[in-house]
């Protein structure tokens, strides 16, 4: 389906135009009518879909074509759960913004607490937040939401999972207003605490679910190499970086620490690298991340922090150096490549350690992986074999070898016990208790 059949503002138009968007995915296609047309929209995909386009589009409609119920509130807001998917939501809203009269500001954690006053209080049009500092101004009375005409929630599951549940309400009680729009956008629709919240939240929606957001993507080709420890990890990532022809690459690491190490190793073999880790500021992480997405080095060493909120086309590879704890995350990790309509390779390296999760990952998708082999880097580890359940023995024999046998006292015969006289060290710390069936002396004075 063609954007122009939607029926958007022509200046709608010339800015999708500009971002070279021709044709809507599907979720796009589904979503955007519901939306257009007025209606709460509960709507799941999988990530890589085009999702944020799915609710932007229809909130710039909204604003050109209706009049605004409040001349100082926000009209949009935007919710998302970390502070990178913020940032690359914000920078897709200001390029379709950019030819229009409305404005747009980012509100997000880590960042400075009275600049955004002083943001706030220009009147904004837009706002793309996190659900925990949007709280904060909220109860300093920095912004009201009683005119808010579009509530956009943009991977609600995450957002719960990282205990923003009680921020979300608050917002929603906040911005109460009887013809306020929500679109409740989560990866799974089929979760207890999600179905919850989001009956709370949207009133009579209507429901998208293109596929499920465990689902295959299609675009992306999944390598599994097995490995028997860390040094043939290194190896078997160094064959691939140099030997490959690759755009860009997100490495993802289990800790903190080992994004610095593999960074520093990986720059040794003569690509451009950095680290990006939950150690560096704010401001150090966003211009890391501007810097990978404008194409300034190779590669982007990283822990969890990159696996939402990156959509850069040009990272062609993504590896799990380290498989994911959480069998959700890798979904979201190797969604950073094929994304936009491009191909992409994922590869996990899976080590002894990293077997548990890995099969995790594989009950989780509903799938059996193959795995492949590299030459001359064949791995000695071929999996892990479950323990084998406990012998039983049937209870009818045993019963007939006790009727045969008579049993024998499981109690050994116990010497008298030696022990050291500690009176010469000065203390008693070790006492016979009193005989358990010894007559003690009748010392009683007539009270229990």
């Amino acid at each position: 389906m063609l954007f122009e059949e939607f029926g958007f503002d022509n200046r709608i138009l010339k800015s999708i135009a500009h971002l070279g968007f021709d044709e809507a995915t599907e979720i796009q296609a589904r979503a955007i009518p519901e939306a257009v047309a007025g209606r709460d929209l509960l709507a799941s995909s999988k990530t890589g879909s085009g999702k944020t386009l799915a609710y932007l589009l229809p909130a710039l409609h909204r604003v050109y074509k209706k009049k605004a119920l409040s001349k100082r509130d926000p009209r949009v807001v935007v919710l998302v759960p970390t502070r990178e998917l913020a940032k690359q939501v914000y920078g897709q809203l200001r390029l379709l913004l950019a030819a229009s009269r409305f404005t747009s500001i980012l509100i997000q954690g880590g960042e400075n607490f009275n600049d955004q006053h002083k943001q706030l209080q220009k009147d904004p049009h837009f706002i793309v937040a996190t659900p925990g500092r949007l709280v904060d101004h909220l109860k300093q009375r920095h912004v009201f939401l009683e005119g808010l005409e579009l509530l956009i929630l943009d991977e609600a599951d995450r957002m719960l999972d990282l205990g923003f549940a009680e921020a979300m309400r608050a917002i929603n009680v906040a911005a109460s207003h009887r013809q306020r729009q929500t679109l409740f956008f989560s990866a799974t629709l089929d979760n207890t605490e999600v179905s919850e919240i989001a009956g709370e939240l949207l009133r009579e929606p209507s429901r998208v679910a293109v596929g499920q957001g465990f689902d295959e993507h299609t675009d992306i080709s999944q390598h599994i190499l097995l490995c028997d420890h860390l040094d043939h990890k290194e190896a078997l990532l160094k064959h691939i970086l140099v030997g490959q022809t690759i755009k860009q690459a997100i490495i993802f690491t289990a800790t903190k620490n080992d994004t610095v190490r593999l960074a520093e190793i990986i720059a040794g073999w003569g690509l451009t690298t950095q680290a990006l880790n939950g150690n560096l500021s704010q401001s150090a992480r966003n211009k890391t991340m501007e810097s990978f997405a404008k194409g300034q080095f190779d590669v982007l060493v990283s822990t969890d922090v990159a696996s939402r909120g990156l959509d850069i086309a040009s990272v062609s590879h993504v590896f799990n150096f380290d498989l994911p704890k959480q069998a959700e995350e890798f979904i979201h990790r190797t969604g950073r490549t094929g994304r936009a309509g491009f191909k992409g390779d994922a590869y996990s390296l899976v080590g002894p350690k990293d077997w548990v999760n890995f099969k995790a990952i594989e009950t989780f998708l509903q799938k059996v992986f193959t795995t492949e082999v590299i030459v001359g880097l064949e791995p000695k580890f071929k999996g892990l074999t479950p323990p084998k359940p406990a012998r039983k023995i049937a209870k009818k024999s045993v019963e007939k070898e006790d009727s045969k046998t008579p049993r024998k006292s499981s109690r050994k015969s116990v010497g008298k016990a030696r022990f050291h006289d500690n009176k010469q060290d000065g203390f008693d710390a070790f006492k016979l208790p009193p005989k358990r069936f010894e007559k003690q002396a009748n010392t009683d004075d007539g009270e229990d």
